[in-house]
Formats: C-alpha cells, structure tokens, sequence
C-alpha cells in the first residue's frame, strides 16, 4: 500500500484513536501504517472509517456490498488499482466513483483525472474492506468457478429436467455434459442460480480467447458475472444444447432451443440461442420467469389516458390492438395483461406465438414451429377455424401474416399482436409499407401503444436533483410545471438495495386509439407528422411525456428517461 498522507495520522492523533508512538511503532516496522495498526489492533476499521469520512466530508461506503460496473473496472489498470488502493464502483459519462482509503492524496486524484480523462468522484472505505472487494473483483476464472460451485452445492432448490434419449456419444465431451457430478453441469446450474438471484432477464455466454465471460443483463443493463477457463467451454455449451434438445455434434451453425427448471418452487422457462463466432459458441438464454408476471393492467402503472384506450380497445366486439416496440420492452406482457383481462369463461382465447413466453391456464397457445411447416400465417389461418373470439398472434413479421390479421380483425374477432416501430403513429405506415391496403388498416385497427423499460429509482437511496430553468424547458417540461418541481437522481455507487441506484423497471407506454379524423387521415395517405400532431392535440401522451410525469413523481430519474425514450 502506497503510504497515507499526513493529514489522515493528523486526524487519528487528535481524535485520540492512535498515539504518536503507537504510530511510530507502526512504521518504524516498513510496509503500510494502517495496516500495521489494524493488524496490531491498535486501531479498529470502524473508528478508522468514520474519523476518516467525517474529516474529509466524504460518505462512506459498505463496498462489500457493491458489484462495480465493468465500463468503471477498464478505466484504471488493476494493478494500479491494487498499487494506489482505489476500486473504480460506477462511470456515468465522465464522471467515475472510486473507493479510497485515503481521500486526502490530492496528487493521485490528479494522476487518475489526467489517465482516465474523468471527473472522480470519492467514497471512503476500509482498508481490510478494499482488500476483501480486490480478491473478489479480481478473481481468476478458475477461482470464480470455485468459488460459484461452492455456492450451488448448498442450493438444493435447482431442479433441472433433462430428456437424454437423443444425446449422441461424443467421448469425453458428451460424458462431461450428461454427469450429473460432472464440473460442467454443475457450473451450468451454479450460472442459472446466481442469474436467478440477481433477478437478470438475460444471461450470455462469451468465448474469448483465453477466457469465456458471463454477463448478465439486470434491469436492462449488462453486468458481467465472472469469467470461466477456455477449456470447459465445449463441455458447458454441450450441457446447454442437451437441455433445450439441440444437435451437440453441430457446432457450425446457429441453433435455437428452450428448457425449463424449477427453482423455490416455482417452474421457470429459459429460452436458449447458440451462434457460432470466433473463439466457439455464444449462448445467450432469455429468462422467462411467470412468477414475475403482473398480469392486472391495473398493476402495469400505466397513465389513466392510455389505461382507458387499452380497455376500451380490448372490450371492442372485434377489431386490432398492436402493442409496438425493441425487442425486450415488455411488449409480451402487456398483451399478456391484455389477454388476461378479456379470458372469461364465455370467451375462446387462441393465441399462435414464437415461442410460447408464459403458459396461462384458459386459453389455448399454439407454439409456432418453422421446421415443421409451422409458420404465424400458417397456424393463424387453421387458428380462425377454431371460433376463436380473440386472436394473440406473437408478432406480425411479413405481409402474410398482416394481412390475414387485419382480414381477421374486419370479421369478427379481437386481433392482439406486436410490432417493431419507434413510436404508435409511425406504426401506421409500416402497416402500409408492408402492403395493407390503407383503408383495410383504417377499418382495423382500434389502438396502438408503444412501450419502453426504464429504471425505477431506489427510494432507499435517490438524490435530489436540481435543474436550471432553461434545461427543464429544454427537455418537454411545462412552465407551468417548473415551479416547485421535484427531481430525483440515482445515487451511482446505490445501497444493499439496489444495483448502482436503480431497482427493478416499469413500463413507460404510449397509446394512440384511432378516432374517425385519423382513419380518414390515414385513408388520404398523410404524413406520420400530421397525424401525430392530430394525436397529441386529441390527448395522446407521448413516450417522452409520459417518461417526464414519471420522473416529477420520483418514479426514475430524468437521465433515464432521456436515455430511453426520443424528443418530441
């Protein structure tokens, strides 16, 4: 440890915690001070910790309960980390939060600004406590597996369902892969438990060149896990590939697959994708958790203007409700919600999908299988001879299949399904774009919402947060709305709570119900712009507002919703 600066013995002497001697002693014996009077007990970590803050006016952090962000862990070298004992936490922007022991040493706060080219932010630790955070951080591969198995072989609430008829015999590879005891299906049960754990919506596996990283996506972000050796890579994506039944002799091309496993009870879905790249096979496996399903559109948090649009679409006798947006928004579950709403016993409810996400009891999902001849057009026509009275179709993907829902929404029945656009109104001329005649969209369609995820701030640990006037304007707020106005912010290095501020996410939704003025714009071909200004002036909150009257309610902070959603 680099030795600590004057002013820190200053503090400890005058607050009575060491004498002059005791810190003499201390350094007399070479090495670091602080560590030789923690060792010797002359000093303890707290009293350290708290003299320390309150001198430097600097908060302390527990930084063994902390995960730091990987993008803050590439700014400073480890060894330079280890040499000058700082641990990067958090990096937004250009502003990087370190964990110090010393907060005084001036000169390296100038070091680390000019290598990192970042503001830095400090938060004060202990010194044992930084060491403990560095073995952590800065494990080996095989000592995060070590570490990983240990944690599962107390586990006893993974169970895994593994059908094995088809597993060909591939050697050492295939025996590693099936053995129940083998490191490699223990590792691949370690990953599932400590993804399930964290709450990630995702988990990738990563070939290297000398390692294979995990990473998990948690609340939207990614976040990497821990690394693995290389040589258990093949053995891992084989245990995978007999989960989902997949060919393990293919290694050259992408294969999709799902499987399921019961963890605290419950049974959870996982849906696996396999992708050839450089260094082996990348997996990524999308976390399908029906526990996690609020399924009450009530529950959603949706504004009571767009929560009004989406009953009154769904209780219509027929017509088209398209939920828009990326991959990942959450669009599934409100169509989800949706469906729930309107499932009553007097209702058949049949719903074509790829994959089945979430299995509900009362309704009848049929799984969409390409290989098999299976396709959405396919099982969307044999579905409407079925009777059905609602139609949840996964996503509209090609003409066909648009063009049977919209036929199928003009004759009778309730049509849910998704799309990918960026906002409701430009939902419309995609349609268009994709050969529906305008006036059979017209006719169809009853109401369109766009989604995004954002954050939900920790209440535990949010700031406030003060904006000038100008830039409050700048970004949507209303004058009206300015005076007395309260924002909040994350707290980057977050608390026991939460990961770097934020805990969990909600939906932020737009809706757009087509009224008889804008079915006649659309039949006269007008412009996207047009039609939305007639939306928003009939009272269609957009994504950005609604984002805004969330962040007032201290609901996420401004930075996120500027960060997921677009300007008006």
């Amino acid at each position: 440890m680099v030795q600590v600066s004057v002013k820190i013995k200053r503090i400890l002497i005058d607050s009575g915690l060491v004498s002059e001697n005791d810190w003499n002693h201390a350094r007399d014996k070479g090495g670091s001070v602080l560590d030789s009077l923690l060792n010797a007990g002359t000093l303890q970590e707290d009293s350290l910790l708290e003299a320390v803050g309150r001198s430097s006016s600097i908060a302390p952090v527990d930084i063994g309960r902390i995960t730091p962000d990987p993008r803050a862990l590439e700014a400073i070298p480890q060894e330079l980390c280890r040499e000058r004992q700082v641990l990067p936490l958090t990096r937004n922007g250009d502003i990087l939060t370190l964990a110090v022991v010393d907060p005084f040493d001036v000169l390296l706060l100038d070091d680390l600004r000019r290598r990192t080219g970042c503001q830095i932010r400090q938060l004060v630790t202990q010194p044992v406590a930084l060491q403990r955070a560095f073995e952590r951080v800065y494990r080996t591969g095989a000592q995060q597996v070590e570490t990983l198995l240990g944690e599962v072989n107390a586990n006893a609430d993974l169970e895994v369902k593994v059908e094995t008829d088809n597993v060909q015999e591939l050697g050492e590879v295939g025996a590693a892969a099936t053995s129940e005891d083998a490191p490699a299906v223990r590792l691949v049960n370690a990953v599932l438990v400590e993804a399930l754990k964290v709450k990630a919506s995702d988990i990738h596996i990563e070939p290297g060149e000398k390692q294979v990283r995990v990473r998990y996506r948690v609340d939207g972000n990614m976040r990497q896990a821990m690394e693995m050796p290389k040589q258990i890579l093949n053995a891992f994506i084989s245990r995978l590939k007999i989960m989902a039944q997949l060919d393990i002799a293919e290694r050259f091309t992408p294969q999709d697959g799902k499987f399921q496993i019961r963890y605290e009870g419950r049974t959870i879905d996982l849906r696996l994708s396999i992708l050839p790249v450089v260094g082996g096979e990348k997996a990524v496996m999308r976390i399908l958790d029906g526990g996690n399903l609020a399924l009450k559109l009530e529950t959603m948090g949706y504004e009571e203007r767009s929560l009004q649009d989406i009953r009154r679409a769904i209780n219509a006798a027929y017509g088209m409700m398209l939920v828009t947006g990326p991959t990942g928004s959450g669009k599934s579950t409100t169509l989800y919600s949706c469906v729930h709403e309107v499932a009553t016993p007097d209702v058949n409810v049949v719903t074509v999908e790829d994959p089945v996400e979430y299995r509900m009891d009362g309704i009848n999902q049929v799984p969409v299988n390409p290989k098999r001849g299976l396709t959405f057009a396919g099982a969307l026509r044999s579905i409407l001879r079925q009777d059905p009275d609602v139609v949840l179709v996964g996503e509209i993907r090609d003409t066909e299949t648009a063009d049977i829902a919209v036929k199928a929404a003009l004759t009778g029945h309730l049509v849910l399904s998704t799309l990918h656009t960026n906002d409701a109104p430009s939902t419309i001329t995609r349609l268009i774009d994709m050969g529906v005649d305008p006036f059979m969209v017209s006719s169809s369609l009853l109401c369109i919402g766009a989604q995004r995820l954002a954050r939900k701030l920790c209440e535990g640990c949010r700031q406030p947060l003060e904006l000038p006037e100008r830039e409050l304007l700048s970004v949507g707020y209303l004058p009206a709305e300015i005076e007395g106005i309260k924002l909040f912010k994350a707290r980057p290095e977050g608390c026991p709570r939460c990961n770097n501020g934020y805990k969990g996410r909600f939906a932020i939704l737009e809706t757009l119900y087509l009224d008889d003025t804008l079915k006649r714009m659309i039949v006269e071909r007008r412009s996207v712009l047009e039609m939305k200004a007639h939306a928003v002036e009939a009272g269609m909150i957009s994504l950005r507002r609604v984002g805004l009257l969330n962040a007032m309610r201290g609901r996420t902070s401004l930075e996120e919703v500027l960060r997921v959603t677009l300007n008006d």
